[in-house]
């Protein structure tokens, strides 16, 4: 299919062609005559598939007619909720690079930073806006918002949403919403809550879903290093330097995990920085920046910052901690090997991580390459020296009673959790 068959307006259709794009994506292809018709619509797809203009350019489509001269009176006629402000942005970004030839204004808000700049925005008048739920609650609670003229209502990254724990503000948010709004909703992978969420809050929504998450896997080389997890900082610089690795993405499970990691490159002199939910909407914007440039060499990442990150040409992600979730493995491996470029993800796997391990290699349906030759492999298990003798051939002592006994068995559970 071709986007000249898609029947768009010729403003829409100008600023897509100037793009580069002629094709649509899949989930391009599925979802806008779907939106376009109006009916409500859940789509399952991943960063990297185009989701963001599969809704970005029918809304703008239906927008453009509505909207028509500048002069005309501004109301919020689109509601896009994003988890994160990097996502916000991106979001933002693309609402204005297809909209380019409109009279759509498009407004992005979060919070961390100060409110007045976004208010004066919103006074003005704006047809698209883009938020983090935590501010939009607070700018709707203190007046600045009106939601009584809306058309769509677009839920991004609803899955991740559920994650950071933002799904009761979604509830929240949905409900103040006309009744007779178009509702979108657009997740990674589909839990039971997010399933719960669209049967609650869509009215008979077509599933769209594209390229079933196992299958991304396989156009990326992959490898596993099993390694004992104290010696994993040890094994990732290793690796960078024995293979000059550059431009590479590392994903970690918590923010203090990326610090130290970043702390622990930086003393062998390699230039790295971390990103995540503690740093400043300013720094981070500086550390993505600075590793797109090339300035930066590593860049630390958990899930939650990376679902902002979108970077071309991506080369290496390296998995310092396995997911305990086998679709996240997918999505982070995915973020390399795009548009026909080779990409190599490498995974560490501790002795605590063995389980996740089988877990992807169940989801992904492939058995990726072991590296065995390596200087931290995991060590052999060493028998645990306060570990009670085996007492089951010896005659009990006549004062052992069940009192003892109990204190006895308590004792050695407490060995037992010291030892693990």
């Amino acid at each position: 299919m071709n986007f000249t068959e898609l029947n768009l307006s010729r403003n829409i259709q100008e600023a897509i062609t100037e793009e580069g794009y002629t094709n649509p994506t899949p989930i391009q292809e599925q979802s806008i005559p779907i939106i376009m018709e109006g009916t409500d619509l859940v789509g399952c797809a991943q960063t990297g598939t185009g989701k963001t203009a599969a809704f970005a350019i029918p809304i703008l489509n239906l927008l453009h007619r509505i909207v028509g001269s500048a002069k005309k009176v501004k109301h919020i006629r689109t509601l896009v909720v994003t988890p994160t402000r990097e996502l916000a942005i991106q979001v933002g970004e693309s609402f204005d690079t297809y909209g380019k030839y409109t009279n759509v204004k498009t407004l992005v808000i979060f919070g961390g930073v100060n409110q007045v700049p976004q208010v004066n925005e919103l006074k003005h008048g704006v047809d698209v806006l883009v938020a983090t739920p935590g501010r939009l609650l607070d700018l709707h609670k203190q007046g600045f918002i009106d939601l009584n003229h809306l058309h769509h209502l677009v839920l991004d990254e609803a899955d991740l949403m559920l994650d950071m724990g933002f799904i009761n503000d979604v509830k929240k948010i949905i409900k103040l919403t006309p009744d007779n709004r178009q509702t979108l909703l657009f997740s990674a992978t589909m839990p039971f809550a997010i399933r719960e969420l669209a049967d609650t809050f869509l009215t008979r929504p077509e599933y769209v879903s594209v390229t079933p998450v196992s299958s991304t896997a396989e156009k990326v080389n992959q490898k596993v290093y099993f390694v004992d997890k104290e010696d994993k900082r040890k094994l990732l610089y290793h690796i960078i330097e024995e293979q000059k690795l550059e431009n590479v993405l590392v994903f970690v499970r918590t923010k203090h995990g990326a610090d130290n990691v970043v702390k622990a490159l930086k003393k062998q002199n390699i230039n790295a920085e971390a990103i995540h939910g503690d740093k400043s909407q300013s720094a981070r914007q500086r550390v993505l920046d600075s590793f797109k440039n090339k300035e930066t060499s590593v860049l630390v990442a958990t899930d939650i910052a990376a679902r902002g990150i979108d970077i071309e040409l991506l080369p290496y992600v390296i998995n310092f901690d396995l997911p305990n979730i086998p679709e996240t493995y997918v999505h982070r491996i995915g973020r390399t090997g795009r548009a026909g470029n080779s990409g190599l993800a490498i995974s560490f796997c501790g002795k605590d991580e063995k389980t996740y391990w089988q877990d992807i290699e169940k989801l992904t349906r492939q058995k990726v390459k072991v590296v065995n030759d390596h200087p931290f492999p995991w060590k052999e298990e060493v028998k645990n020296p306060d570990a009670k003798p085996d007492l089951r051939n010896k005659k009990k002592k006549p004062e052992q009673n069940g009192s003892n006994k109990s204190r006895k068995s308590e004792g050695s559970k407490k060995n037992k959790k010291r030892w693990y």
